[in-house]
């Protein structure tokens, strides 16, 4: 059976600590990164299609090749609401029949599981499992650091800083 982890994040943007969550998911056949479309709890965050952009350079800077970027959560989104972790896993259970879905969150989001939408259900379905960052990077830190001029490059891949000197988007 076919293991899949699933690792939904803002990727806002992606990080060298989401790259050491990604590398420490090697034993998996297939890891699934999920910009969210739309935050449960609203956090802002830049629009999807660029936390897209950024994502594609991010995998091609990993150079995995069991990485790939999901458009789940753009194929679930209805205007005005968020998708939910349930939503997703229960799409993905059906799109990846006879696989085993692994829920991969940071250390953040398992101190608000209780606040998932059908918390208790997701634990009973799939695995979940919380992967810390093992290179203490958020994209906070690379925000704030554009928002007052100052250089991230050492905080994010090569691809992903490109981007985000060309485009100014902090």
């Amino acid at each position: 059976m076919s293991k899949i982890a699933v690792f939904g994040s803002a990727f806002n943007p992606p990080s060298l600590g989401h790259k050491s969550v990604i590398e420490s998911l090697s034993h998996f056949d297939k890891v699934l990164l999920l910009p969210s479309i739309a935050h449960a709890w609203g956090k802002q965050m830049l629009d999807y299609q660029v936390r897209c952009e950024l994502v594609d350079a991010f995998i091609e800077d990993l150079n995995m090749p069991n990485v790939e970027r999901s458009e789940i959560e753009e194929q679930l989104y209805l205007p005005d609401q968020s998708v939910t972790t349930f939503a997703v896993l229960q799409a993905l259970e059906l799109r990846y029949e006879k696989c085993d879905l692994t829920f991969v969150m940071g250390p953040d989001n398992l101190l608000n599981f209780a606040k998932f939408y059908k918390s208790e259900e997701i634990l009973n379905r799939w695995s979940v499992m919380a992967c810390p960052e093992k290179v203490k990077v958020r994209s906070t830190d690379i925000r704030k650091l554009l928002e007052s001029g100052g250089d991230a490059s050492a905080l994010t891949t090569i691809n992903v800083w490109k981007i985000l000197s060309k485009k100014s988007y902090y």
